[in-house]
């Protein structure tokens, strides 16, 4: 049985939980240690069985717990080599290892990918995590798709998937023109409406849970996010995720 969990998610912290009955990974370790092994505990998820934190990239609410949570479990971070570069010295664990774009490595049980994505940072990557013969995609900061992204999305089962905000919101909201801007550019996120279009016209045949992240907290809400993929209801099972708490366990048989 695989478990995958958002122990968060949003712009204030991320990190998802990917797992079967021995081992586990996590993509992105964005809130603290205390918080990391406190959302574990309450959805009954052994911290022990972490075998490493995969970085999709540098921006603070995805490393910012990485550093005390590898050194307290002595697991490695892997980072590309941009993310790693960029990556300030405060937040960069004891042990770490190197990944590229296009390769994948073996962890285990897991096969994890790395793949390029479109984002404002150095060398951000997404990864497809292989584990007993299914694939789970995380697909977060995403401004825009790409043939890498479309190319793995396919081969999944699972996805969390950003669906960052709503368009209205955004711009009729009180960010900063620039700010609205670089959200909704190519290297920003995807809005709610761009997230659906994507899963329309892309997701592969065994596609059957799409979890919605990375939700804005000042141009989003859970129930736009969920209406807007009303269309699909019907499909795929939709969940929701939280900046606060971890999200319901996803068990993939």
């Amino acid at each position: 049985m695989i478990k995958v969990c958002a122990l968060a998610s949003g712009s204030n912290g991320n990190s998802y939980y990917i797992g079967n009955e021995q081992e586990a990974i996590l993509v992105d370790a964005g809130i603290n240690c205390k918080q990391l092994l406190l959302r574990m505990e309450e959805r009954n998820l052994d911290p022990q069985k972490v075998k490493a934190v995969f970085i999709t990239h540098e921006h603070t609410d995805h490393i910012c717990g990485v550093r005390v949570f590898c050194n307290k479990l002595s697991i490695p971070a892997y980072f590309t080599r941009g993310t790693f570069l960029n990556t300030s010295n405060r937040h960069k664990p004891r042990l770490y290892r190197f990944i590229d774009p296009g390769t994948t490595i073996a962890l285990g049980s897991f096969e994890v990918t790395a793949f390029a994505k479109k984002h404002d940072a150095s060398e951000p990557c997404s990864f497809r995590v292989t584990v007993d013969g299914k694939n789970i995609g995380v697909l977060t900061d995403l401004g825009s798709s790409s043939e890498s992204v479309i190319e793995n999305m396919k081969q999944c089962e699972v996805l969390f998937l950003e669906s960052n905000y709503d368009e209205e919101m955004l711009w009729k909201g009180s960010y900063p023109w620039l700010l609205k801007k670089r959200i909704a550019s190519e290297h920003g996120h995807l809005s709610n409406i761009q997230a659906l279009n994507l899963i329309k016209e892309f997701s592969g045949q065994q596609l059957h849970t799409i979890i919605l992240s990375h939700l804005s907290g000042e141009n989003n809400t859970p129930e736009l996010a969920y209406n807007t993929f009303s269309p699909l209801h019907n499909s795929y099972k939709i969940v929701n995720t939280s900046r606060h708490a971890p999200s319901e366990i996803i068990a993939i048989p």
